[in-house]
């Protein structure tokens, strides 16, 4: 005969629920890797934020030639910014460098992920020569590259003009490129993009690395063409790595002094030839008009982060998905 189950005494309370509070290695969990962005945030805070301050207090002032050698800047408030937004000079700089830097972004994109979805077809020997020709094009010096290219559209011993000149039907003996504007942003495009499309074909290539080969096969033998597979699989997959690529492209573009310049020493120098980083170049050095330069700075930093917004407003969503 069995004794009978005795039940539970009715004082005792039932047992706490596992997630009530989260333990101590949960929190410790949840706050380690902001710890870890601090020593980043901090150095970015210094490294940036300084001078950063430093341009918006400089852009409320009449800072000149005689602030440089002691003489206690005036607060003029936003003056500076008044007069930018009616100097037609200036917009119409605008109105070039964003188009600029559309266009060249854009184009560097496209040449940028063809070179690495054939770096991703063809073997291995082609590939590594491949390779090494973009390193090549990205680690070259921007002086010895912008000599080359200079060289290369020299109006009496440039190649470009010696090889264009022998087609028949067309004449180019002499011709300066450099001489209107039309032509020498176009030539200042061609170099952009010839040095900033390594880092778009590696980054890419590094993401095509990780799209799985049974996907791909897959989809080869459920009868998808080639460029179904770009379409459908590929570019979706690796969408993420192309909107930061595109982004920082646009960043850099818009921001382009160094090929502007030197293309501008060795043809005209009349602000019809200018973008955004020059023509803050010439106000601050030339025309020793340090407020109204940093102003234009801060309207450029604006501008950035408005042609950043679509990707910043994705990596939200994306974060609250």
């Amino acid at each position: 005969m069995t004794a009978p189950a005795t039940a539970p005494p009715a004082s005792a309370a039932p047992p706490p629920p596992r997630d009530a509070a989260p333990s101590l290695e949960r929190r410790r969990a949840i706050r380690g890797p902001y710890l870890l962005l601090l020593p980043a945030i901090g150095i970015l805070l210094v490294g940036m934020g300084y001078p950063t301050v430093w341009q918006v207090v400089t852009s409320l002032q009449e800072f000149g030639l005689q602030q440089q050698f002691g003489r206690p800047a005036p607060f003029i408030g936003f003056e500076n910014y008044a007069a930018l937004a009616t100097n037609a000079q200036f917009w119409g700089v605008v109105l070039k460098s964003i188009a600029f830097c559309l266009i060249t972004a854009v184009v560097t994109l496209v040449v940028g992920i063809a070179l690495a979805l054939l770096m991703n077809a063809v073997a291995r020997a082609p590939r590594l020569i491949l390779q090494i020709a973009l390193l090549l094009a990205w680690s070259m010096p921007v002086v010895a590259a912008m000599t080359v290219w200079i060289w290369l559209f020299d109006r009496r011993r440039g190649a470009v003009n010696y090889l264009l000149d022998a087609v028949p039907g067309i004449d180019m003996n002499r011709f300066n490129w450099l001489e209107s504007p039309s032509t020498f942003f176009a030539v200042a495009s061609i170099i952009v993009i010839w040095m900033s499309v390594p880092f778009v074909s590696f980054s890419t290539f590094a993401g095509l690395t990780q799209i799985s080969g049974e996907v791909m096969e897959a989809a080869a033998l459920d009868g998808a063409s080639s460029w179904q597979r770009v379409r459908g699989i590929i570019l979706p997959m690796i969408r993420p790595v192309i909107a930061i690529v595109f982004l920082l492209q646009i960043i850099w573009d818009l921001r382009v002094f160094t090929q502007i310049t030197m293309l501008q020493d060795a043809g005209s120098k009349s602000g019809e030839f200018d973008l955004l980083g020059t023509f803050i170049y010439k106000l601050g050095t030339k025309s020793q008009d340090f407020g109204m330069a940093s102003a234009v700075s801060i309207l450029v930093l604006g501008i950035t982060i408005a042609l950043s917004w679509f990707y910043i407003r994705g990596l939200v969503k994306d974060d609250e998905t």
